[in-house]
């Protein structure tokens, strides 16, 4: 998959390259499938993020919109730099009858609302070319590609004789050079198109390599993790609250402890934490841990942030704080 999105990318750049739409960077794999613990062995989604960089002479600025309990929403600005030639315009900034008279009327507002990046037209936008590169790559000769376009992010799957695999695409904003980005994730009905939704999927993803990297041959921490997915999800316990759980013993219980001979100790021990972290108003992984390690880089301001509790909604309904304690 990875060995996929780095050839699309490629063609990306090449096509991109001389144009004033945002250009795609090397694909980052996140979530529970490059993880190693996706809790439904049979409806593995494989998440990939593909960072945007700017085109020449733009930059991207994030403006914080709203602050949610458990997540920040953005609005990723487009400046124009510097003063164009004149035969070249911007696709934001001249003006419409400019655009015209020299380029493509519907130019100006491919991918933005204002002067405000776009998610639904981004995404529109790529899976348009998206259709085309796969007629350039090798692999359409023997995969069959079905493309599913959503509004903030687009799926793809492939299949060849018995295999099959489904990958999902957002598209992410860096956060200055940290771990942390802006992305077209799916989010609740109703959210502007031109909002941009904090992510700590890369700094997860890097916290669990860095994991996998330290942790003895016959560790079972991805094992404890898929099973109490899969048991727990469904009663008031998203798969994410699980996760962090885990993350935070992973992070300070010795990593030896982790080993086969161990699963049903670590088991017991995931579910105190859990428990506890039901009275105790479980705390955000990445934000306000001093104890990350050393490779992920986080905004300045994440060291200071009070982290949200993941627990909130159980927080104001006792009936179901007493059911998920049960």
């Amino acid at each position: 998959i990875m060995d996929l999105m780095d050839k699309l990318t490629h063609i990306f750049g090449q096509g991109l390259s001389n144009s004033f739409y945002p250009v795609p960077q090397q694909a980052i794999g996140v979530g529970s499938a490059f993880e190693g613990w996706s809790p439904r062995a049979q409806d593995v989604v494989y998440h990939v993020l593909v960072p945007l960089s700017p085109p020449p002479g733009h930059a991207f600025h994030l403006q914080l919109d709203t602050v949610g309990m458990l997540q920040k929403n953005f609005c990723v600005c487009v400046e124009l730099l510097e003063r164009l030639g004149e035969d070249v315009l911007c696709f934001l900034h001249h003006l419409e009858e400019d655009l015209r008279r020299k380029e493509d009327p519907s130019l100006l507002h491919t991918l933005c609302t204002g002067s405000y990046l776009d998610v639904e037209k981004t995404v529109h936008w790529f899976c348009r070319f998206v259709r085309v590169a796969w007629m350039l790559l090798p692999h359409s000769c023997h995969w069959h590609f079905i493309l599913q376009p959503c509004s903030r992010s687009y799926k793809f799957h492939l299949s060849k004789d018995k295999e099959s695999f489904m990958v999902e695409v957002i598209f992410g904003v860096r956060q200055g050079d940290s771990d942390i980005f802006v992305g077209s994730q799916p989010s609740e009905v109703g959210i502007p198109s031109t909002m941009w939704l904090e992510t700590n999927a890369m700094a997860e993803a890097k916290f669990f390599r860095h994991i996998s990297r330290q942790a003895p041959e016959d560790s079972c921490h991805c094992k404890c993790l898929q099973l109490l997915t899969g048991i727990l999800m469904g009663v008031d316990f998203s798969s994410y609250a699980l996760k962090t759980t885990v993350m935070h013993l992973l992070n300070t219980v010795p990593l030896t402890w982790w080993r086969r001979r161990d699963f049903q100790q670590q088991l017991m021990d995931i579910l105190k934490y859990l428990r506890c972290s039901l009275d105790t108003k479980q705390n955000h992984f990445v934000i306000g841990n001093k104890r990350l390690p050393e490779e992920i880089s986080l905004p300045s301001n994440f060291w200071v942030a009070r982290p949200p509790n993941l627990f909130q909604h159980l927080a104001s309904n006792p009936d179901a704080h007493t059911k998920a304690v049960q």
